[in-house]
């Protein structure tokens, strides 16, 4: 017992390490509002192209192949750089089906928020630029993706873009990617929540000049491009009594789906077709009927003000003081013109559906030609 209370003591009677000095923390000046954009030169630079990492496209790829066309989205991260929107990186956001829309969005924000609170952690890139969504037949006009576009180009410095992928297309073996962004007219209109007639006229609107197309290219690092060449290139087969035809093996088989004609493929497409043209049918019957309300409660305000002005003119005549004039807004309830954005985004995907069918049926009957030719 001795030892260890030897110890104790000699421990005890030495002297206690001198604490180092705390680092002096430094202080930063913060900058003045006068050079705020001379320093901030990117900002002034309009984006004007949009470049996609190859681990980007592959892991939307991967989400829309696991997902529905309706769920698959997520955000991009990255930095705009002379002119240049780079996205390097991207993550899912979840998509909860069945719940309150207000409760869905708190559980989507709460998940952003915690991945891009660990992407900061690890010094990966969190800046958000834009955010990506599937779609099938190149339809993607809808009022959730525009409501979400008009938040990103109000937060976002550039405004950032939202990235289009068909899944239709990768399924013929053409990875399609378009990048999009809202035109300055769409946006005073949304901001002014008006999307009546004299509205559209004013600011030229149609579904074709909603948004802006930004031209998309997709980078792959060296190492990348060399394991893809890799695989396409044949090697000699190591099997001694392999056939003479199938001498040389490649790690990627050959595959003869460009070759299907794809009927089913335009089944599918004419039955969108139908349903976005009975959408807009019954979407064009509400408005008439709307329409014709509110022309009928015109018609009987017009009629009461022409009744007061005769009555009030017969009064003069007879000596008497005219009738007041009474405000029209509050004996009628004129309701306000309906807005056509719901109309003029089923226009626009017909438009893509009708697209999407000359594409698949052009290619179809150069197959059938190519069919008969071989076959004759």
């Amino acid at each position: 017992m001795a030892a260890p209370s030897m110890a104790a003591a000699l421990a005890a009677s030495l002297p206690a390490p001198s604490a180092a000095p705390a680092p002096v923390q430094p202080t930063y000046e913060a900058i003045p509002a006068s050079m705020s954009k001379v320093i901030d030169v990117e900002a002034e630079i309009p984006v004007n192209s949009i470049q996609l990492d190859g681990l980007v496209v592959s892991k939307i790829l991967k989400h829309s192949r696991e997902a529905t066309a309706a769920t698959a989205h997520g955000l991009l991260l990255g930095i705009d750089l002379d002119g240049t929107l780079e996205v390097s990186n991207s993550f899912p956001l979840p998509h909860h089906a069945g719940d309150e829309d207000e409760k869905s969005a708190r559980s989507v924000a709460r998940y952003q928020a915690s991945v891009l609170r660990s992407l900061r952690e690890v010094q990966a890139d969190d800046s958000v630029v834009g955010f990506y969504q599937a779609s099938t037949l190149g339809a993607f006009f809808n009022q959730s993706l525009f409501d979400t576009q008009v938040v990103h180009q109000e937060k976002l410095r550039h405004g950032g873009v939202v990235v289009v992928h068909d899944i239709s297309q990768t399924a013929r073996g053409n990875a399609s990617f378009r990048a999009f962004r809202l035109t300055s007219s769409f946006l005073d209109a949304y901001k002014k929540t008006n999307f009546n007639t004299s509205s559209l006229v004013s600011h030229q609107l149609t579904f074709s000049s909603i948004l802006e197309e930004l031209p998309v290219r997709i980078r792959t690092n060296p190492l990348l491009s060399s394991f893809l060449g890799e695989l396409g290139t044949s090697a000699v087969s190591p099997l001694s009594d392999t056939a003479i035809g199938s001498a040389t093996t490649s790690a990627l088989p050959p595959s003869f789906s460009v070759l299907d004609l794809n009927t089913g493929g335009l089944t599918k497409n004419l039955e969108q077709i139908g349903e976005a043209l009975d959408s807009y049918r019954t979407e064009e019957g509400n408005l008439a009927y709307l329409s014709r309300q509110i022309a009928r409660e015109r018609a009987r305000a017009d009629n009461y003000i022409a009744k007061r002005k005769e009555e009030n003119i017969a009064r003069v005549a007879q000596g008497l003081v005219p009738l007041p004039e009474e405000d029209v807004t509050r004996l009628f309830k004129i309701p306000s013109e309906p807005s056509r954005l719901e109309s003029m985004l089923l226009l626009g995907q017909v438009d893509a559906y009708a697209k999407s069918l000359a594409e698949t049926s052009s290619m179809g009957l150069v197959k059938m030609y190519a069919t008969t030719a071989g076959s004759g």
